[in-house]
């Protein structure tokens, strides 16, 4: 395996972990920024406040969202999978 094919690997790899992980990400940080702003107006200092409404949301686009990332997973590993004969040097 060359390191050009090395490198190819890892970066799809880390392309591939940003952008299923990136709108249980995008979820979070929305859900979190409402619930703060909520806070500010309603002058609620309770830290402990924004961790319920961020798992029931990050769950919830999770499962939503499951199909589409085990699909992109599967993917990734089929196409290693299949490449991997012409890393094999003979």
């Amino acid at each position: 395996m060359s390191a050009d094919a090395a490198t190819e690997i890892v970066r799809q790899a880390i392309i591939l972990a940003l952008t299923v992980s990136a709108p249980l990400l995008l979820v979070s940080l929305a859900v979190g920024v409402l619930v703060s702003l909520v806070q500010a107006v309603t002058q609620i200092q309770e830290q402990t406040l924004t961790f319920i409404p961020k798992i029931l949301a990050v769950g919830v686009v999770f499962l939503l969202m499951l199909p589409w990332i085990l699909n992109r997973l599967i993917g990734y590993l089929a196409g290693s999978l299949g490449s991997l004969g012409s890393f094999v040097s003979r």
